[in-house]
């Protein structure tokens, strides 16, 4: 039998000195006693995996508003693809597979309905803005919480990985920076992918460079990527590409914001005003009237404003729920 102590050894001896060993943890903001099974890396991701703002990843969109089919991408079919792609790269260098998966996992519990669309428009009617990688730690520390509002209790480097998943700041765990490149991996890689089978674009539009760089294929290239990360990364200190393969993510990137993430056929103008009326009226509704928050955010309204509370239930809705919430409050009930 395993107990926590004998994972904790293992790592010390097996995982590469660069690796964040879960007994040197810089711990949690509140004092917890250990388990006796798992280590506090193994704790967390469990913790992520149970929480209620998970479960509701599967009904968010990632890219495609209104999709027609079944296989497009969602929240939470990312969220894995994240998680796949970062632990594959994680156990190749030899670091804390345990830690990985459990950023790759809450990197994302913040995210608003209608993906970056209902990002934007959150962002813009909130006072200080809306930042969604800021509102997944805060999910993780305030809103997946008790009576106490201890939140989940994570560890610090897990807080700091979820934090810093996108932006400047560099995560100080290299398994926080597998994570942070694994995401771009990830989605640019899934949304061409949906993309070319919905036909908003075909094969010849992709930059050929990139082609050449990465493969043709979608297993070609997220393979090519995850390969040129692991030999870059080797025994250095930091997660890098080489240059071409940074440079040429970068081309794709840019392919994708102007002929996908802003393309028509994406997000129609019809589809794009809907989310903006949705997300707006919601918030001005819930501001004038508190009292119809659920019990849980009317104590949050008391404690961190009503902007903050308002701004924490939109942000927590999936795609139906605030369709259906908008529905209810501001469509006559002859026009259902």
């Amino acid at each position: 039998m395993l107990m926590r102590e004998d994972l904790e050894k293992r790592e010390r001896e097996i995982l590469s000195p660069l690796a964040a060993k879960s007994s040197e943890s810089r711990g949690r903001k509140f004092a917890e006693e250990k388990c006796d099974i798992r280590t506090e890396f193994q704790r967390d991701r469990d913790r992520i995996i149970h929480s209620k703002a998970f479960r509701r990843l599967m009904h968010k969109t990632q890219v495609f508003l209104a999709p027609e089919g079944d296989h497009f991408r969602t929240r939470l079919t990312h969220t894995i693809e994240v998680s796949q792609i970062a632990r594959t790269i994680a156990r190749s260098l030899n670091l804390n597979e345990d830690l990985t998966e459990a950023i790759a996992l809450g990197h994302d519990l913040g995210h608003t309905p209608f993906g970056h669309n209902g990002e934007d428009v959150l962002n813009s009617v909130h006072p200080g803005g809306f930042e969604h990688n800021v509102q997944s730690l805060r999910v993780a520390d305030v809103l997946e919480s008790t009576s106490s509002r201890r939140g989940m209790n994570l560890t610090a480097e897990v807080r700091d990985g979820i934090l810093n998943h996108t932006g400047p700041v560099k995560p100080f765990t290299l398994e926080g920076q597998v994570v942070k490149i694994s995401d771009r991996v990830a989605y640019i890689n899934h949304d061409i992918d949906d993309a070319l089978r919905s036909g908003v674009i075909a094969m010849e539009d992709i930059p050929e460079s990139a082609l050449k760089t990465f493969g043709y294929t979608h297993r070609e290239r997220i393979n090519n990527m995850v390969v040129d990360l692991i030999r870059e990364s080797r025994d250095r200190d930091e997660i890098v590409q080489s240059p071409q393969f940074k440079d040429e993510l970068n081309v794709l990137r840019k392919f994708m914001f102007s002929h996908v993430y802003k393309s028509g056929r994406v997000k129609r103008e019809e589809d794009l005003a809907k989310v903006e009326v949705v997300i707006s009226s919601l918030y001005e509704y819930f501001l004038k009237n508190d009292k119809k928050l659920p019990e849980d955010l009317q104590q949050i309204a008391k404690e961190d404003g009503i902007n903050e509370a308002v701004k924490d239930y939109i942000a927590g809705m999936t795609d139906r729920f605030a369709l259906n919430i908008y529905t209810d409050l501001f469509v006559p009930k002859s026009w259902k």
